[in-house]
This record gives C-alpha cells, structure tokens and sequence, in this order.
C-alpha cells in the first residue's frame, strides 16, 4: 500500500522517508502504536516504498511491478509473522507460515488495518490466544537467509510483536542486531512492556501515535460522500473512536456489539454499588465464560463509560454520544466518578485488561475486579456527600 492511502500520521511518513533519502534506515524498526493507529499499514507502505523501481518525492508509484504485488500483500520479497493457533479441529501445529493464504487474504479484505481480535475471528480460533512460536522464528531465519527473490530488500514484518515470549524472541535476537545483508525488520508493537528488553534495544523505535479527531473525522467524511453518514453519525463516532480508526469502523459496522456491551456494563456496576455479592458472584461466571477478546472489549467499553462520565462532569455532556438509554445512565452515574476515584477506575480496568492479555484466569480476575470498584463506587458516593 501507498503512504497516501494511510489515514494521519504525516510527521511518522515524514521522518521515515527523510531517514531513506539520507541514507538513516536501520535494519531493524519498531513501530510503537495503538491498535488503530495504522502501525502496520505505515510498515507495509515504508516497505513498498523502498523497494519500488519508480519512486516519486513523498510515495512509491503504485504502477510497477514490485508496488502491485505489494498492494495485493504478496511480493515474494515480503515475509509476514504473526500470532495464530489451532482452530477448533485442527490437529496440525500452528505457525504463521501454514496461515498465509488466510492473513493475505485478511489483509486484503481490511485493508492493511489489522485487528487482533477480528484475525483471531477470521482463523475461527474460538476463544484461544495467538501466539508467536520458536517455530516462527526458526521459519524467517531461513527464509531471511536467501537472497532476495527480485526486490533490493527483503522485508520481514512481525506483527504483534508483543506477542512473543522468551523462546522465540531470543533465537531472532541475533537476527535483530545483524540482518542478512539487503534485509530490513519491522516489527509491530502495542504495548513496549511486553518485549523483552533484549529485543527493544536491538531495534529503532518509530512512534506510531494514535489518530487525531480530526483524522478520523476525514476518513468518515469519505463514507459520507457515499451517502452512508450524516454529520451527527459522524460526530457520534469520532467521539467514541478514540483516534482508533479500527474503533471507528467497528461502530459503523457493529453498532449492537456496543449497546450488548452497555447493557451488560450496566447491570455490572448496579450490582457493585449495591454490593450484592451472590449476584456479583453468578455475573462473574457469566463474564467468564465470553472469551477473552470479549472480555476485552467489555472492559475497554467501561473506559469509554468513564471517559464520558469525566465529560458530563466537566459541564461537557454535548460530546456525550450513544442511545437514548447510555444517555440516561451516563447523566446519573457520572457523579459516581469523580476526583476520589476516578484515576483508579482508570488504573483497575486497563490493569484488568492487561492481565486478560497475559491469560489471567477469568473468574479470578472479574471476582477481584468487581469488589475493587464496589469499593471504589462507595468511595465516589461519599465524596459526593462531603463524608
């Protein structure tokens, strides 16, 4: 793909073709961005870029031979690792290289514009975690090590980086520090944390931040001029996208998954601020039970909830967006959420989600979690009334 069908992020496409042009280009890159920010699209399009045989000033040509075949995701010179596991009935070994045709064929179909837990969707792998095998990385260090197939540089791109634990990170580390000769690496992150600092410091970071409102706001002005949006389906969504143009989507698309998720955030904290313990117990198992990429999107609804009540609180309720029935709860419960916990609500959920991701066992984690914003709830109901 080109620079020009990326969505934002013009200083991360500067910086990076001023590095090509002065000769700067390390051989190993992480691009550090937020889901939705468009880290692997920008990846995708700095490896068309430096491989097209008819570059213009600011974009490859999209016309040659190299361009078409990496708009279609499948140059022999561009080598794809990313998380995958066994779908139901499935007997061999997982690896990214026995899933290609499927992730060329995801690519496609979103454009570049990966979404972990719509992969793990589209490889129906039910509600088990992706991985990044030792397998993956024995798999590129071969592949790595012959010449390039008909491009200047063979490109590897590991996606979701942050998925690989010890065993195959510390078998690229070498790869990482000293590539095969005509080879560049990108690798494609969320959370830094969760590489190991062995492969952090072998690797030039390039921040990939997420998009702004207004970002977001063109790209579904486009949809507009299809006659799909109007201008307060716009506003609705670039206020509850989070400079997240995956998000964006997702709510012009999916628009229940949202009010599902409202209507089960909303029995949740009911429950907590009650303290009605066997109940909060029978909802947990309930949680449990979603699957982990659910669970994340339940939780990361409920920052959404904060956020907005923080809005309301600050006399910004017109940025409020959802039904007429998030509106209601919102107007009532964003007392709630005031200066005696609000930072902590913050903390709890993105800690919860972040266990979620590192396979915490569920029942445990939603168990803890609920009688953490019981209390939290009680705390914000008393600064309420001066106690």
């Amino acid at each position: 793909m080109r620079f020009k069908d990326i969505i934002g992020q013009e200083e991360a496409k500067s910086k990076l073709l001023r590095a090509y042009k002065e000769g700067r280009v390390a051989h190993t890159q992480l691009f550090l961005g937020p889901e939705g920010s468009g880290a692997l699209p920008l990846a995708i399009a700095f490896g068309q870029y430096v491989n097209c045989t008819n570059k213009q000033d600011d974009d490859s040509c999209g016309e040659c031979p190299s361009c078409k075949k990496f708009e279609k995701f499948s140059h022999p010179d561009l080598y794809f690792i990313f998380p995958s596991n066994k779908p139901e009935g499935f007997k061999e070994d997982p690896s990214s290289e026995l899933y290609s045709k499927q992730w060329i064929e995801y690519l496609q179909q979103v454009n570049g514009y990966a979404v972990q837990n719509d992969w793990y969707s589209f490889l129906n792998i039910g509600n088990k975690q992706g991985n990044i095998y030792a397998r993956d990385a024995n798999n590129l260090i071969k592949v790595l090590g012959f010449k390039p197939y008909e491009a200047d540089y063979k490109i590897a791109i590991i996606w979701k980086a942050d998925k690989m634990d010890a065993a195959p990170s510390n078998k690229l580390l070498k790869t990482f520090e000293e590539p095969p000769d005509d080879t560049l690496i990108f690798l494609i992150a969320e959370r830094y944390e969760l590489l190991l600092p062995t492969v952090r410091s072998r690797a030039q970071l390039v921040k990939v931040p997420k998009l702004t409102d207004d970002d977001i706001r063109e790209f579904l002005m486009r949809e507009a001029d299809n006659g799909q949006l109007n201008q307060w389906d716009i506003e609705a969504v670039v206020a509850n996208a989070g400079g997240n143009l995956s998000r964006a989507k997702q709510l012009l698309t999916q628009p229940d998954d949202d009010h599902a998720n409202f209507e089960k955030f909303r029995e949740w904290l009911l429950l907590c601020y009650k303290f009605d313990y066997p109940a909060i117990f029978s909802f947990v198992q309930n949680l449990a039970g979603m699957g982990r990429e659910r669970q994340k999107s339940f939780l990361q609804y409920g920052l959404n909830v904060v956020h907005q009540s923080l809005q309301i609180n600050s006399n910004n309720g017109q940025l409020v967006t959802g039904g007429k029935d998030e509106k209601v709860f919102l107007n009532n419960f964003a007392k709630f959420i005031n200066q005696a916990n609000r930072d902590d609500f913050y903390k709890e959920l993105n800690q919860a989600i972040y266990h979620i991701e590192r396979n915490a066992h569920p029942a445990i984690l939603f168990g803890d979690l609920s009688l953490t914003l019981a209390i939290l709830l009680n705390r914000g109901k008393k600064a309420i009334s001066g106690q």
